[in-house]
């Protein structure tokens, strides 16, 4: 039997509404979103990153989604509508797609996150829910959304705010940044502050806004119409509806996150560069992976072609291979593979070797090649013997280098067809 707390909990979350922000330029991640939006970059060898928010959204119970999307986002909806519409409809749940529709008088895309919202009012009141709970599709974490709704209703919060505790030198400029009360009531709120105040006895940690939010309904209809009457605003949740909710004397309540299973420190990570992407997909490959992709009870949903296994040819010395994640797809053939991460259907010829790589789906990479802390974005067709990652300056000729090292390479840069082709499908493997 299901304790009252769990059934308190089902209740909350049965009439809740998801809206998932899926709509961002992602311009910090480069080349990596020339061809789609940052929600829709592949991650962890076989998923899209918005998978792991719409994979909490499953877990929690909550199965009311609707997404918002904008810019570039052709390979976004394509992965939804064939990984993300199979919710039961006859019980009331759906995932319903909502591109920016420029319903306001001056006609204008989304001008902030609570914008993107305002402009989908009309349907966020058609669907009645009692409560909505606001995302970002962008982020890597796992969490179970349900605890927040329940401490927003049991602190009888008009708002409440996930946030986590961070590095003030990480947060500088980039998070935005609260004060809390012994309670958790928030009564200091900045916009990604250059110089961000901390927690109190811990002068190194700030408290961040994870960008997930938890309303009323009725509450979000009103702030948001205020809002858009406001001159001067620039309709943003965390530079608008926030600090005006505190000035108003509104509670404002914090939430602070944890692991659904609380046995690690809360993972969560906003891969909003290349550095900080290649790094969180390296993670899931160290000896103590601090996000676990294999935990049964919180398992992360996405759309895949049926793929054969991989399979690995010729040489037969396991020692060739370390440390290394090889999705289903993928032939590796004679060749030698450290801390690399190999997403759907790639191919690897004879003798090539690979530290550091970060394949996405649909590579061929040319016998004999040697590539070093390297991003290969979907399709790239590398030449046989190709040397990438060992002679900066010559790398820098070509393609694109972080400022940690990392050499990122895509179609255009390797002299092919960039352009995508609807119904366009993965080379055939043997």
């Amino acid at each position: 039997m299901r304790s009252p707390a769990a059934r308190f909990v089902s209740r909350l979350t049965n009439n809740t509404l998801a809206l998932v922000l899926a709509g961002g330029r992602g311009e910090r991640l480069g080349v990596l979103t020339d061809w789609r939006t940052k929600p829709a970059v592949p991650f962890g060898g076989k998923f899209r990153i918005i998978d792991f928010t719409l994979s909490n959204c499953m877990h929690s119970g909550i199965n009311k989604i609707c997404v918002l999307t904008q810019y570039k986002s052709h390979s976004l909806i394509q992965h939804l509508i064939q990984g993300w519409t199979k919710l039961n409809s006859e019980r009331g749940e759906f995932l319903d797609i909502i591109p920016a529709q420029q319903w306001t008088d001056d006609e204008t895309w989304f001008q902030g996150t609570a914008d993107a919202v305002y402009q989908s009012l009309d349907i966020i009141e058609g669907h009645g829910p009692d409560y909505v709970i606001i995302l970002a599709g962008d982020h890597i974490y796992n969490m179970d959304y349900g605890e927040m709704l329940a401490q927003h209703v049991n602190t009888r919060a008009d708002f409440s705010v996930a946030c986590i505790s961070i590095d003030k030198e990480l947060a500088a400029g980039q998070y935005g940044v609260m004060e809390v009360d012994g309670s958790g009531r928030i009564i200091g709120f900045e916009e990604k502050p250059e110089n961000p105040k901390t927690v109190p006895g811990q002068d190194d940690k700030v408290l961040a806004s994870m960008g997930i939010y938890v309303v009323s309904q009725s509450y979000l209809a009103a702030r948001l119409r205020d809002d858009a009457d406001l001159q001067g605003s620039s309709h943003d949740f965390g530079r608008d509806i926030i600090p005006e909710g505190l000035k108003r004397g509104d509670h404002f309540q914090a939430h602070e996150f944890r692991n659904p299973n609380d046995e690690q420190t809360p993972y969560w990570r906003d891969v909003g560069t290349i550095d900080a992407y290649y790094e969180a997909n390296m993670e899931l490959i160290s000896t103590n992976p601090p996000l676990n992709l294999y935990d049964p009870d919180w398992s992360t949903v996405t759309h895949q072609p049926q793929l054969p296994p991989a399979l690995f040819k010729g040489g037969g010395d396991i020692r060739r291979i370390d440390s290394s994640m090889v999705s289903g797809g993928c032939v590796i053939v004679n060749s030698e593979l450290s801390n690399s991460l190999l997403f759907s259907s790639v191919r690897v010829d004879n003798g090539c070797i690979l530290e550091g790589v970060l394949a996405l789906p649909g590579c061929e990479i040319g016998a004999g090649s040697k590539l070093r802390n390297v991003i290969l974005d979907n399709r790239c067709e590398v030449p046989p013997g190709t040397i990438i990652g060992e002679d900066r300056s010559a790398d820098a000729q070509r393609f694109d280098i972080t400022d940690d090292g990392i050499v990122m390479v895509n179609r255009r840069m390797l002299g092919q067809r960039e352009t995508y082709m609807p119904g366009q499908h993965l080379p055939p493997m043997p």
